[in-house]
């Protein structure tokens, strides 16, 4: 197994992360380091853990999954990151590959499916499951300005009714920042308000998944 694309799982759900591990391990040039319920973890163990391939499950307690490939990366440059979630919102996908993931799946994909793409992310390839590529359909005529990939994190953060300062600790950054960031998002979204950012991101499936109401 010296040779094996080495594979840590990251999902909430110990049922998914057990059967795509088991999956995993039927093939001979995998090998699973772990299987952990957040990004925080993933961040905590990486360092030890040295994986070449982590599947990234999307919205997790502590730390989802976009904050934690983003985090990841800074640290860890190399790694490929797999989204793999069962949202195929337009918004969940480009925003993935915006922060740096190689590649989207959903969770109902043929299990076969996985192993190609995790085989495709280590050739250098990008991989795009038939409906996350289905979702990525052009929808720029709006004129907006797009959003950055740290604007689109903390735009999620935000609308599910966090304040600066709490986007500020989850994202190790300052308020200021965080001050800046809002006033650009509302700019090109052009929108004035709290309440707006939130229509914003359920309209558009930003908050798919998450719990929020309005």
């Amino acid at each position: 197994m010296s040779d094996a694309i080495k594979v840590l799982v990251v999902d909430d759900h110990p049922m998914v992360a057990d059967g795509i591990c088991a999956i995993l391990e039927s093939y001979d040039d995998i090998e699973v380091v772990a299987t952990l319920s957040n990004g925080q973890e993933a961040l905590d163990r990486v360092d030890e853990l040295s994986p070449d391939v982590i599947l990234m499950d999307l919205n997790m307690p502590q730390m989802g999954g976009l904050t934690a490939t983003e985090f990841l990366l800074e640290r860890k440059p190399d790694i490929r990151i797999l989204i793999l979630s069962m949202h195929d919102a337009p918004e969940y996908v480009s925003t993935a590959m915006s922060h740096g993931a190689r590649g989207y799946l959903l969770k109902d994909v043929p299990t076969d499916e996985i192993h190609r793409a995790i085989q495709a992310v280590m050739r250098g390839e990008t991989y795009l499951c038939g409906g996350a590529t289905a979702s990525l359909s052009p929808n720029t005529s709006d004129g907006r300005e797009s959003l950055t990939a740290r604007e689109q994190t903390i735009l999620l953060q935000l609308a599910q009714g966090k304040s600066n300062k709490e986007v500020a600790v989850d994202l190790d950054i300052s308020v200021h920042t965080v001050e800046t960031h809002r006033k650009n998002i509302k700019r090109k979204l052009g929108i004035n308000s709290t309440a707006g950012l939130t229509r914003y991101a359920m309209e558009h499936g930003v908050l798919q998944g998450t719990g929020v109401e309005f």
